[in-house]
C-alpha cells in the first residue's frame, strides 16, 4: 500500500468514524426528542383524561341537581294541587249547609261585620226566596246591639252564597267566597301542617 492509498483510507476510517459518531449522536438525539414527545403526549394525554374526568363529574353534578330540581317542583306543584282541592272541599261543604245552619251562619257573620250605623243586607234570589220567617227582624236587633239597624233588600245581590252589607253607597261584600279568598293564605298555611306536618 502506497503512502497515498494509507493517506486514503485513514481519511476513509476518520470519515466513517465520522459519520458513525454523527449518526450516533442523531440517533440519541432522535431518542430524546421522541422521548420528549412521548412524555409531552402523556402529560397531553393524562390532563384531557382528568378535564375530561371533571367535566363528567361537573355535568353529573348538574344532571343530580337539575333532577332534584324538577322532583322538588313536581313536590311541591303536587303539594298546592292538594291544598287547592282541600280548600276547595271545605268551601263546597261550607256550602252546602241546610238552610237552618246556613241562615244561623248568616246571623254570625252580620254579627261580626255590621256597622254601627243604618244599612242595607242583600242576598242573592235563591236565599230571598228561602228565608226563614223573622230573619230581616233578628239581623236588624244584631245590628242596634252594635249602634246600628239594618234593612232587607228586595234587590237580589250578584253572591254566590253569603250577602253584601251596603252603607251610604259603600258596600262590603260579606260572601263566603270573599271570606274563604280572604282567608286564602290562613287556610293555606293550617292546611299545608295538617297534610304536611
Amino acid at each position: 500500500m502506497t503512502g497515498l492509498e494509507k493517506m486514503m483510507s485513514q481519511i476513509l476510517e476518520e470519515a466513517n468514524a465520522s459519520a458513525n459518531s454523527k449518526k450516533a449522536e442523531a440517533a440519541a438525539e432522535a431518542d430524546r426528542i421522541k422521548a420528549a414527545a412521548e412524555a409531552e403526549a402523556d402529560a397531553k394525554a393524562a390532563e384531557i383524561v382528568q378535564k375530561s374526568a371533571a367535566d363528567l363529574a361537573g355535568y353529573q353534578e348538574r344532571v343530580k341537581s337539575s333532577a332534584d330540581l324538577r322532583r322538588r317542583t313536581a313536590l311541591l306543584a303536587a303539594k298546592q294541587e292538594l291544598i287547592a282541592e282541600t280548600i276547595q272541599k271545605a268551601y263546597d261543604t261550607f256550602c252546602a249547609k241546610d238552610d237552618a245552619e246556613y241562615f244561623d251562619t248568616l246571623k254570625k257573620m252580620v254579627e261580626k261585620f255590621a256597622a254601627p250605623q243604618k244599612g242595607e243586607i242583600s242576598l242573592n234570589a235563591q236565599d230571598l226566596v228561602r228565608l226563614p220567617a223573622g230573619f230581616e227582624a233578628e239581623v236588624n236587633e244584631i245590628a242596634k246591639k252594635k249602634g246600628g239597624s239594618l234593612v232587607l233588600s228586595k234587590t237580589p245581590a250578584t253572591v254566590e252564597k253569603g250577602f253584601l252589607l251596603s252603607y251610604g253607597g259603600i258596600e262590603e261584600n260579606c260572601s263566603f267566597k270573599a271570606m274563604f279568598d280572604a282567608k286564602k293564605d290562613e287556610c293555606q298555611d293550617l292546611v299545608q301542617k295538617i297534610l304536611f306536618s
